[in-house]
């Protein structure tokens, strides 16, 4: 599995195993298939009610904490209270430590992020985070952040996928030395059917959504596709082993068309997530 090296030295996984809309009463059953099919990088969030389920299959599956990259958000309406939220989701996970803090959307109607970056500090300075981010964070966010905090998010975590590519939010966030992560990986499945895609997935005798996995990285993105069936996990895993010319890597990103599938950043302010 190749890994890639944040800000602060820590290495994460390069593939992970995202658990989005997984329902909390099957996420122990999915995440143990995820780690008996050889994933490491697990991503949850305290929106998604289901850390308990992760810390579950964790637990169960043996496999010693240290070889296990967690990642978990600090829910929106939670961002006034951080070292707190930070907390629960840890003993949820039931983990002295996480691997990765992020928070989940700047909500910027709240005006609450850089307080809650500044209590994600602490915790980090504290050991019990190995490093801290954002996610949904566009340019503007990432400026009013940078001027008021000591730490760089090691990590901005954002939509990406060939329809909806960011370009210019992702070549700033790594100039700043911000490793970029894409959820929806695959544009929540309508990117599989582009004809560039099926064509390559026939060429390689590979899945479609491999073909989008390998582009992805092609270009060092963190990227979390997510399954509950254990046979696709078991695919989605092997595009580490392939390969995409420069050439078929262009041909991908050509299919840019600016559809976001999820809510935009600069505005949403669902205080639930």
């Amino acid at each position: 599995m190749p890994t890639i090296t944040l800000n602060n030295g820590v290495q994460v996984p390069q593939l992970g195993f995202g658990v989005f809309q997984v329902p909390p009463q099957e996420t122990q059953r999915i995440v143990e298939d995820a780690l008996e099919a050889g994933y490491r990088h697990i991503d949850t969030a305290a929106a998604y009610r289901n850390e308990a389920g992760v810390g579950a299959a964790i637990a169960a599956s043996g496999i010693p904490r240290e070889e296990i990259f967690i990642t978990t958000k600090l829910r929106n309406g939670e961002q006034g209270k951080a070292d707190e939220a930070f907390h629960n989701s840890a003993r949820a996970l039931g983990v002295d430590y996480v691997d990765l803090y992020l928070i989940h959307w700047p909500v910027p109607s709240q005006g609450l992020y850089v307080e809650a970056w500044k209590q994600m500090e602490k915790l980090y300075a504290n050991g019990e985070v190995r490093a801290i981010g954002v996610s949904n964070f566009l340019a503007n966010h990432l400026d009013t952040l940078l001027a008021a905090s000591d730490v760089v998010p090691a990590v901005n975590q954002i939509e990406i996928h060939p329809t909806f590519q960011q370009e210019e939010l992702s070549a700033k966030s790594r100039s700043l030395g911000i490793a970029v992560e894409a959820y929806s990986p695959l544009g929540q499945g309508a990117d599989l059917m582009a004809a560039t895609v099926t064509s390559l997935a026939e060429k390689y005798g590979a899945s479609p959504a491999q073909i989008l996995l390998g582009w992805h990285l092609a270009q060092g993105t963190i990227v979390i596709p997510k399954s509950a069936d254990s046979t696709r996990m078991r695919e989605n895993l092997a595009a580490v082993r392939l390969t995409l010319t420069p050439g078929e890597v262009a041909d991908i990103t050509a299919l840019e068309s600016g559809a976001r599938v999820g809510a935009d950043p600069a505005l949403a302010a669902h205080t639930q997530m």
